[in-house]
């Protein structure tokens, strides 16, 4: 497929969330003709060098970070993510997996992909929003975490691990009924997390918006920030998702996943420890663990004596 036909499948898409992110005042014109070049040639904006974008505009590199600042981006790295993010999510599976083609070993081409999204989200993460999620999962009455496809996965270790440090969370996985059944359940004092990539499942929008309109506090892990995703959700935590392949990377998206929940461990470390005893408990009863841990061994009363010892 030439670029000309995929353009077309996405321009509606780029169009009305670019142009929504231009300012009041608009933008000068050199930015406004990189603009241009961001709106009609898609595939080169989400894979394509400052400098080469540049001059395609005719402008040069610097303008091309201004022009990603005016558009609320720190700069044009940040930009291109999601812009590339938007474009990968417009395309079909095999399209996908013929844009990553390359040379050199498929398996490490991913792992090299997944090593930059990590340090790109290293970068880029906001603390302080993990930090209000898990307050905000502390104090809910529950919290259901909306996953679906492959992605369902990064949702189960999720409320798995926040189950395991005390507080009642469950992922939604699969089923509209399920998911219906669970968002009736929820209002006021819940916590809703929604989990999405690349391609945005129908009802996990459908489920925020519900959520939100029943009072409950929403939050969303997503790679590229729809508005009708966004607009439901209190924080929305943007996780680098692109893989080599024709489906999406999980590996950024269990990393946030692991240090929300080692967040969420340190809102009320009485009840964590309290939890995860309780757990380690009932493994030991119904036999889980192949391996045991070793009980310490008892204290006797008289080490304690004076003059006590071999």
């Amino acid at each position: 497929m030439g670029e000309d036909q995929v353009a077309e499948q996405v321009t509606d898409n780029f169009q009305d969330w670019l142009r929504d992110r231009v300012p009041e005042r608009g933008l000068r014109p050199k930015a406004a003709a990189l603009l241009e070049v961001l709106l009609s040639q898609p595939r080169r904006a989400s894979f394509g060098a400052a400098a080469e974008l540049a001059q395609l505009a005719g402008v040069n590199v610097a303008t091309v970070t201004r022009t990603a600042q005016a558009l609320g981006f720190a700069g044009w790295p940040a930009l291109q993510q999601e812009l590339r993010a938007r474009y990968l999510s417009s395309l079909s599976a095999p399209q996908v997996a013929a844009e990553h083609s390359g040379a050199g070993s498929p398996s490490s081409r991913s792992l090299r992909r997944d090593l930059d999204s990590l340090a790109l989200l290293n970068r880029r993460l906001d603390e302080g929003v993990l930090r209000t999620i898990a307050e905000a999962v502390a104090a809910a009455g529950r919290t259901v975490i909306v996953a679906d496809g492959s992605y369902a996965a990064v949702g189960m270790a999720l409320a798995h691990n926040a189950r395991l440090a005390g507080y009642p969370v469950a992922a939604v996985t699969s089923g509209d009924a399920e998911l219906a059944n669970s968002v009736a359940a929820i209002g006021p004092g819940d916590v809703l997390i929604a989990i999405s990539f690349w391609r945005l499942y129908e009802s996990t929008v459908l489920a925020a918006n519900e959520a939100r309109a029943r009072g409950v506090r929403v939050f969303a892990l997503t790679d590229a920030a729809s508005p009708a995703l966004a607009n439901a959700a209190e924080e929305v935590v943007m996780v680098p998702a692109e893989g080599v392949a024709f489906f999406p990377s999980l590996t950024a998206g269990m990393a946030v996943a692991q240090a929300l929940v080692t967040q969420l461990a340190t809102v009320d470390p009485a009840r964590t420890a309290a939890s995860i005893e309780t757990a380690e408990g009932m493994w030991s009863k119904f036999g889980l663990l192949h391996r045991r841990p070793t009980p310490p061994a008892p204290v006797d009363q008289h080490d304690d004596e004076p003059g006590a010892g071999p």
